[in-house]
C-alpha cells in the first residue's frame, strides 16, 4: 500500500500525546502515556491484513513513578526535537538523538536501546513511522538489482529516474532509509518475481552469474535481518506491481525467523505490521529436506539452535502443516546449513540447478 507522508498530521498526533500528559495535570492528577502491551502475549493475527499485531491490552506509563516519569520527559524532548526537524527539513540518526539528549538534563538517555524504545513508543501511540519523525537507522539499506525502474527525490529536492539494472554497477541500487512515496516511485518494471536474499556473498552470486536477467526478476539483499526500508520496500513493490516474492536464506532457526518477519511481522515492530509485512511471500530456501535432497555440508545445532526451533513449534507464524515439518526434520536431523554451502556442486550450481529447480516447483 502506497502511504503519502504528512508533515503537519505527524505533528498533529503528537500534539496529542502532550495533551494527554496536559489534560491531566490541569485535573490535578500526574500526567500519564497509554501504551499496548509490546508482549508476545499481546501479539494477535489479523485475519484481514493477513499480518500480526498488538492487540487491545495496554499499560498506563504514569508519573507517580520516578522510571516513567523520566520516560514521559524524555518523549516531550523527542516531540520537541521532532517537530523541530520537520520546521527545518532535518533528519537525525537515532544515535545523534542519543547524543543530543546529553542536553536534556534529567531526560538523558542512559543507553541506545532506551533511546530506540522510545522512539517506537511514539510511533505505536501516534501511529506514525519513524521516517515521518525524520529519524534515520545507522545501518545502510539493502542493494536490489534488476530490470526496475524507480524515482527518487536527492537531497537537493530534485528527482532521478534509476533503472536499478542499467543505471548501476555491480553492487547495486542502494535503498534508502525512507521509502515512502514522497521520497521513492515505483516507476515500470520488466520482471516477473522478486527474490530476497539474505546473504551478500549469495546475492554477489547470482548477479556474477546473471541471474536477475537469465530468470527476469528483481535480487534484493536483506543483510541478514533485514531493515525496516527492506521490508517496506519489498512490501511495496509487492503490492504496487503485483509481483510475487521469494525468500532465500540459510537454512536454520535464525533464517526462519527472518522469513517470519517479512511475511507476518515481527513483534517489536507489530504495530506496523501492515506497512511491512508481505503475508504472500513464499519461502524458497535452505529447506531442512535440502539438506538431505542435496546432501549438503552441514554444522550440527547447538543448544540455542534446538531451543529457538522447539519455540518456533508453539510460535503462531509456523503453525501451518509444512513449517511444522520442516522444523521438526532439522531438529530431528539435527543439522543445519548455509546458502553458500551449495557450492559444494561448483559455483555455477545455485543458479544452474538449485535455483531453477526450487522455481519450478512454485510455477515460476
Amino acid at each position: 500500500m502506497a502511504r503519502k507522508h504528512d508533515p503537519k498530521a505527524t505533528k498533529k498526533a503528537m500534539y496529542r500525546v502532550v495533551e494527554e500528559m496536559y489534560d491531566k495535570m490541569v485535573a490535578g492528577d500526574s500526567p500519564t502515556m497509554t501504551l499496548p502491551v509490546r508482549t508476545k502475549k499481546n501479539i494477535q493475527f489479523d485475519e484481514k491484513l493477513g499480518v500480526y499485531k498488538y492487540g487491545k491490552k495496554s499499560s498506563i506509563r504514569n508519573a507517580t513513578d520516578l522510571g516513567s516519569a523520566k520516560q514521559l520527559l524524555r518523549a516531550l524532548h523527542i516531540i520537541e526535537f521532532i517537530e523541530e526537524m520537520i520546521d527545518t527539513e532535518k533528519s537525525s540518526t537515532l544515535r545523534e538523538m542519543y547524543y543530543i539528549s546529553e542536553g536534556w538534563g534529567h531526560g538523558k538517555f542512559n543507553t541506545q536501546n532506551e533511546s530506540n524504545n522510545l522512539a517506537e513508543d511514539l510511533e505505536i501511540v501516534t501511529k506514525c513511522l519513524r521516517e515521518d519523525f525524520k529519524l534515520r537507522p545507522e545501518e545502510d539499506g539493502a542493494r536490489m538489482i534488476g530490470n526496475l525502474t524507480l524515482r527518487e527525490k536527492n537531497r537537493k529536492g530534485n528527482w532521478m529516474t534509476i533503472n536499478a539494472r542499467d543505471d548501476v554497477g555491480d553492487s547495486g541500487y542502494g535503498v534508502p532509509y525512507n521509502v515512502e512515496i514522497e521520497k521513492l516511485e515505483l516507476i515500470e518494471h520488466d520482471i516477473d518475481f522478486i527474490m530476497a536474499i539474505e546473504t551478500g556473498g549469495m546475492f554477489d552470486r547470482l548477479v556474477e552469474n546473471g541471474f536477475d536477467e537469465d530468470h527476469r526478476c528483481g535480487l534484493i539483499h536483506l543483510k541478514g535481518q533485514p531493515a525496516r526500508s527492506t521490508r517496506r520496500m519489498i512490501k511495496r513493490m509487492n503490492e504496487e506491481w503485483d509481483l510475487p516474492v521469494m525468500v532465500f536464506l540459510d537454512g536454520d532457526p535464525w533464517s526462519y525467523r527472518i522469513y517470519a518477519s517479512i511475511a507476518y511481522g515481527a513483534i517489536k515492530t507489530a504495530h506496523i505490521s501492515e506497512y511491512l509485512a508481505t503475508p504472500t511471500a513464499t519461502y524458497l530456501g535452505i529447506t531442512a529436506d535440502d539438506i538431505l535432497a542435496y546432501d549438503l555440508p552441514a554444522d550440527d545445532l547447538s543448544s540455542k539452535d534446538v531451543e529457538a526451533l522447539k519455540a518456533e513449534l508453539s510460535d503462531p507464524r509456523f503453525a501451518d502443516h509444512w513449517w511444522q515439518e520442516q522444523i521438526n526434520m532439522m531438529l530431528d536431523i539435527g543439522k543445519k546449513a548455509e546458502q553458500q554451502s551449495l557450492a559444494k556442486y561448483g559455483l555455477d550450481f545455485v543458479t544452474d540447478t538449485y535455483l531453477p529447480e526450487k522455481l519450478a516447483e512454485m510455477g515460476l
